[in-house]
């Protein structure tokens, strides 16, 4: 739970370096909150089939919109590679394997965009 927070305390922080434990705790968690918001709005009926959406898992798309970008963009610095490359997601099929493969690869030492943050936590 901390890694989920540390990455929301980081809100609009584009710049450094994100580990991948604290990319994939981030996303674990997020996708625990994404089932169980959708699990309420299904209980207390404010899904919407029309729109796709339920009005609680909406609102918490929206809080984590941005530090879902922050966290991969930082992640990919992590792996000394640009955030624009979070646009290989638009490519059909091959795109999200490629940038699935890029998120699993191991830090780079010092690079660019900031020391190691495996050699600080250490």
């Amino acid at each position: 739970m901390n890694w989920y927070l540390q990455a929301i305390k980081k809100y609009a922080q584009f710049s450094g370096r994100a580990r991948r434990m604290e990319y994939w705790m981030f996303a674990l968690f997020n996708i625990i909150f994404m089932f169980a918001f959708a699990f309420l709005d299904g209980i207390l009926g404010s899904y919407s089939s029309g729109a796709g959406v339920g009005m609680f898992s909406g609102l918490y798309w929206l809080f984590v919109i941005i530090p879902s970008l922050s966290v991969s963009v930082r992640r990919l610095h992590d792996t000394s590679r640009s955030g624009w490359w979070l646009l290989i997601n638009f490519i059909p099929l091959i795109g999200p394997i490629v940038m699935l493969v890029f998120l699993f690869l191991d830090s780079h030492p010092d690079n660019e965009y900031g020391p190691n943050p495996k050699a600080i936590s250490a």
